[in-house]
This record gives C-alpha cells, structure tokens and sequence, in this order.
C-alpha cells in the first residue's frame, strides 16, 4: 500500500483547505488559554471564580475536539488496527480499507442524526445551563453540524480511496 498520511510529510489534497480545521482549533486554544488564566488570576486575587468559564470551557473543548477529529479525518491520522488487514491481498486491502472508512462515515452520519435530536430536545424542553442560564441547545447545536463535517471529510477520503483502487 501507498504511504498512509501520517507517515507522509505531504498533507492529502483536499478541496476544502485543512488550514480551516487547524486555524479554528488553535483559535479555540487560545480562547481557552484566556479564559483560564483570566479565572485563576480573579481567583487567586478575589478567592471567588468566575463559575461560567467551567461551562464555556468544557464547551470549547468539545468543539476543539471535533474540530480536530474532522483534520485528523482528512489526514489519516484515526487509530487503526490492521492487523488482519495487512494479511491480506493488495487489491483485498484496499478494499477492506475502503469499507471500514464507509462504516466510519456511517458512525459520523449517525451521530449527526443523533446530536440533532438532542438538540431539538434541548430547544423543545427550553432545558437551561446551570452556570448561565442559557439555552443549552445553544451549545449542542454545533455537534451534529462538526459531526457533519467530520462525515463529508469522511467521504473525501472514501472518494480519494476509491480513485487509488481503480488505478
């Protein structure tokens, strides 16, 4: 098999740039970083915190997380066991590498379906934070939107995958 892109120094030639992914992730990062040395410098000098940072944090976390998952996505970067895959023929390989990326972009797809009816739920219910007080499905609206994009990045690598099996 060809140099699978972690171990390539070249990214993948996508259409949508990964610099997108990789600037919002680092945007996020530092949105954090602030926010978090904003509420110890408040603690350490007030002893009282700032209790919506723990909120917004953990929000920007899971966002960072999906932000990045859908660059690694596009890169090949995903664990993966290979195992009985490597036992296998070239033209077998390839296929079976192909299905599993299929069953993965499922599981995305899935999950988008899944983080939308959540949110509907959250909108439906006027379910609010507890440190805020704002809507939840504020915060939870975004999943099945990454998860999206964490899907059509799987279908680019299915679709550049395709094009190295028809060669």
């Amino acid at each position: 098999m060809e140099c699978q892109p972690p171990l390539c120094s070249d990214p993948p030639k996508t259409r949508v740039p990964l610099e997108l992914e990789e600037n919002l992730g680092g945007i996020i990062i530092a949105v954090l970083a602030v926010i978090t040395f904003a509420n110890v410098v408040v603690r350490y000098l007030t002893n009282l915190s700032f209790a919506f940072t723990e909120e917004l944090s953990i929000f920007l976390m899971v966002v960072m997380t999906l932000v990045g998952s859908s660059s690694l996505m596009a890169k090949g970067g995903h664990l993966s066991i290979t195992f009985f895959v490597d036992l296998l023929p070239a033209k077998n390989k390839r296929r079976a590498v192909l299905m599993t990326q299929m069953v993965t972009c499922l599981t995305f797809l899935v999950l988008a379906g899944l983080g939308a009816r959540m949110a509907w739920d959250e909108y439906r219910f006027e379910v609010t934070s507890p440190g805020l007080g704002i809507p939840t499905w504020i915060y939870t609206v975004w999943m099945p939107i990454l998860f999206l994009l964490i899907t059509a990045r799987a279908v680019g690598v299915i679709i550049r995958t395709w094009k190295r099996i028809d060669r």
